[in-house]
């Protein structure tokens, strides 16, 4: 007599029944949606956990999945029991749907609050995110205009040609100029910073070496499309272009390229005060070292004669960092802009000799980095110090056949360790992301350990990754405790009032799309500005949407780059 696991005969009727057999009347959508549910204002891939937070609202007892398009109930659902949650300083309860697998528009209904934001279930659903988050570096660019037929409504005009520059004494040079072209605006300022260029580049360049081709010739409308290159490759190599003008004869970076105090929120063509080239030290020159080796890997089949100046520039820059190996950066008394500074270089240098040794293949390079310790510890806050030796682990884990296998297995069993961890603690936590102390720059810190989460899935494919990874995202895009989508233009709730100053200064109403909030940051440190933040408020809730509010709602290329990598690498594994 043959055995039926019933349980898996009358679970599959029941689905049917439930999504065909749904009758219930609600009332009309009028377009009024609730902050009270929380979920990815995007939307979710067809077989993703599926998950939202109702917040605040007593004890409820079922939700219901209306399709907008058919305008019927096509999923009915128990909501789970009330759970208190800290971080967030909220009481939920907890929606899931994911067993709906049919691509649609939908909404969600809980009585007594209403409808939710309209979302999507379908393949690639992230992809029109994706390419936003690129173009917002677009958007960043120094030294032309942003023509209308490219940036739409943003346009501009031209400004900072950066073509002579003079140099600060912090420089090492008395006198003199510098062309100093192209190249990205940092964040909400209008200045432009070797680390937190190097860093974030690095970081794209490890998306396109994992995914070559995954975005093409005329996907992001900009100047060079059309020219039979990759946009991705043609925006990444406008920063690469500005790195390049920073390397001193000796092959030092200098530090940055800056005003001495930080413009007014005006347009950057109004933004007139002298620029300096500023200071020289060991962190800049080994995140440049690193990113040009790369970029010597990412060009070579496309521009052999770009990726060879890109390699000679990374080993004269190692050279130089060998002779001076402990030179810390500080801004002069006259400069008060961005510091970036680090005194540890311990990383810098990790990433430096794995990204060389792979471009190289010479023992010199490898011989150093054995010679330190292996950290996979996730270090929340300042990423731009401490998670570039992940990107140096992950570029030596992609090119395994060049390395000692010895290494290959050290290096993945400790990030499937890590990737162990921080899953499971994600689990846990509040709107299921695997952060509990939320510093400057949160949500890159929830997308730079989703970055590890989906390295271990590409070692080793487990769906819990790959979950962890979809959740991050929908914490980013709206389930969150603030209700808000973090990136410019996407969702129907998002900031619109960055802290960044063609945002602030152009006219439109909508900011600047494709950019990422820095996100809830305990530390407020802005309240001396004049940022009003919630009333004794959590942790999670420790974010503004106020222009003045550089400590939690500025932009960074350093937070822009994780979001970009993990939306390109769920475009790609979420099949």
């Amino acid at each position: 007599m043959r055995y039926y696991n019933y349980r898996f005969v009358w679970m599959p009727l029941l689905l049917i029944v439930t999504l065909l057999g749904c009758k219930e009347k609600l009332p009309n959508n009028t377009g009024n949606y609730t902050d009270q549910i929380r979920l990815n204002q995007i939307g979710y891939y067809p077989k993703a956990i599926k998950r939202a937070v109702i917040v605040d609202a007593g004890n409820l007892d079922k939700f219901s999945l209306v399709d907008t398009k058919a305008d019927k109930v096509v999923y009915s659902g128990n909501l789970t029991d009330t759970q208190n949650w800290e971080l967030a300083g909220e009481k939920v309860q907890i929606a899931e749907f994911s067993d709906v697998t049919a691509e649609g528009e939908y909404v969600l209904y809980v009585e007594d609050l209403g409808y939710s934001y309209p979302f999507k279930i379908k393949e690639n659903v992230l992809q029109d995110v994706f390419l936003g988050s690129i173009k917002g570096m677009y958007y960043q660019r120094v030294g032309m205009p942003l023509e209308k037929k490219y940036a739409g409504k943003w346009h501009r005009p031209m400004a900072h040609p950066d073509d002579s520059v003079p140099y600060h004494p912090s420089s090492g040079k008395s006198k003199g100029y510098i062309s100093s072209t192209k190249g990205w605006y940092d964040a909400g300022d209008y200045n432009k910073y070797v680390v937190n260029g190097s860093f974030p580049l690095g970081q794209f360049y490890m998306l396109q070496e994992q995914y070559p081709g995954i975005i093409a010739d005329k996907a992001l409308n900009i100047p060079e499309s059309g020219n039979g290159k990759s946009d991705l490759l043609d925006e990444l190599k406008y920063e690469m272009d500005w790195l390049l003008t920073m390397q001193d004869d000796d092959g030092g970076l200098f530090h940055k390229l800056t005003t001495k105090s930080f413009e007014g929120m005006v347009m950057p063509n109004k933004a007139t005060s002298q620029r300096y080239i500023v200071g020289k030290g060991t962190a800049a020159t080994l995140d440049f070292a690193a990113c040009a080796a790369q970029a010597y890997r990412i060009f070579k089949e496309v521009d052999p004669s770009y990726a060879d100046q890109c390699l000679v520039a990374a080993k004269k820059a190692y050279s130089w960092a060998v002779e001076n190996p402990e030179i810390e950066f500080l801004n002069p008394e006259d400069i008060s802009t961005g510091q970036y500074g680090d005194k540890d270089f311990e990383d810098e240098w990790f990433w430096a000799n794995a990204e060389l040794y792979i471009s190289t293949n010479e023992p010199l390079y490898l011989d150093t980095l054995n010679e330190g310790s292996l950290d996979f510890k996730f270090a929340k806050g300042d990423n731009w110090r401490k998670f570039m030796r992940f990107t140096g682990m992950f570029s030596l884990l992609k090119n395994k056949d060049v390395i000692p296998e010895a290494l290959f297995e050290t290096l993945k069993n400790g990030i499937i360790a890590s990737a162990d961890e921080l899953t499971a603690k994600a689990g846990e936590l509040d709107y299921f992301q695997p952060i509990d102390d939320f510093q400057w720059g949160s949500n890159s810190d929830v997308l730079n350990v989703a970055i590890i989460m989906a390295q271990a899935y590409r070692l080793n494919p487990k769906s819990e990754y790959l979950s962890g990874v979809q959740q991050c995202v929908d914490y980013i895009f709206g389930n969150n405790a603030t209700g808000y989508s973090f990136v410019t233009g996407f969702g129907d709730k998002y900031p619109m009032h960055i802290h960044h100053r063609q945002s602030a200064a152009d006219g439109v109403e909508e900011p600047v799309p494709g950019l990422l909030s820095g996100g809830p940051n305990f530390g407020k440190q802005d309240v001396i500005n004049g940022v009003v933040y919630p009333e004794n408020a959590a942790p999670m809730k420790s974010w503004a949407d106020q222009e003045p509010s550089y400590a939690s709602n500025e932009i960074c290329l350093n937070w822009n780059a994780p979001l970009t990598y993990i939306l390109g690498f769920l475009e790609q594994e979420s099949k």
